[in-house]
């Protein structure tokens, strides 16, 4: 899953933008999801009174609407990006508004302060309404979406990457950056997606079908507490691959008798 983030001010083009590479990626045959980061303290997609609300004001942790035409999940809470991706299958993901990622960004702005006080490392294009008065800005390219979509596309082809884990440079750093300045050196090309050590971490953690990212030390940690069981049981061979399976407490599958 590939990571794109369109960043601006209110009224800079942001969703156009994001809409006509919605369709040119899908037009290219693939999968894109979405996510809109929503800045207004007090939005709520729920409103006082109806049942779904009465049921969460009951303590339900998730609530689910089933209509004919539309499914809502709605989380009673502030959900990290990195939990919100995981329900997520798609080639690319697309994100409005989210200025926190350690991947490619692009910015729309009215005006050249505007791109300014956005512009980093992690930016690959320039669009919205100021694309309506110059080609370039600093370097980076000036794209139309509304008139050239197929070039921003292209764009995102080429710099797009496999989303990367989001940790602090003192919580990792394996690579010698954080996860946001990796993002920068792979996007000017001074290295490699490959270059995130946990690309092939030697020891995998999954909760359901989602992938649980961990960082070295937590890595070494696991692995010696797993091997440092096993290796004590008939069976074991070294250099030979290991699972473990934790089916919930009442689980069916745990409480199953034979006839």
């Amino acid at each position: 899953m590939k990571l794109i983030s369109v960043i601006g001010v209110s009224q800079s083009g942001k969703t156009s933008v994001i809409e006509k590479v919605i369709r040119e990626l899908r037009r290219r045959r693939y999968s894109v999801g979405s996510v809109k980061e929503i800045h207004f303290e007090a939005f709520a997609m729920d409103e006082v009174g109806t049942n779904t609300y009465r049921h969460a004001e009951a303590g339900a942790d998730l609530v689910t609407a089933r209509g004919l035409t539309e499914t809502d999940l709605l989380f009673k809470r502030h959900l990290s990006l990195s939990t919100i991706l995981s329900f997520y299958n798609h080639d690319y993901v697309i994100l409005e508004g989210s200025e926190d990622i350690p991947g490619p960004i692009i910015v729309t702005a009215n005006t050249p302060s505007e791109v300014a006080a956005r512009l980093d490392e992690r930016v690959i294009a320039i669009s919205g309404r100021i694309s309506n008065d110059c080609e370039k800005y600093q370097g980076v390219p000036v794209i139309n979406a509304m008139t050239n979509a197929q070039t921003l596309a292209d764009l995102i082809e080429d710099k797009a990457f496999f989303a990367l884990p989001d940790f602090p440079r003192e919580c990792c750093g394996a690579c010698g950056l954080s996860c946001r300045e990796l993002a920068g050196a792979i996007l000017r090309g001074e290295r490699k997606r490959s270059d995130c050590v946990l690309s092939t971490q030697g020891i995998e953690l999954y909760v359901g079908e989602n992938q649980i990212d961990m960082v070295p030390f937590v890595q070494t940690i696991l692995r010696n507490a797993v091997e440092g069981v096993v290796r004590e049981l008939d069976g074991y061979q070294r250099s030979t691959p290991i699972t473990i399976r934790l089916n919930p407490a009442g689980d069916p599958k745990t409480n199953q008798q034979s006839d």
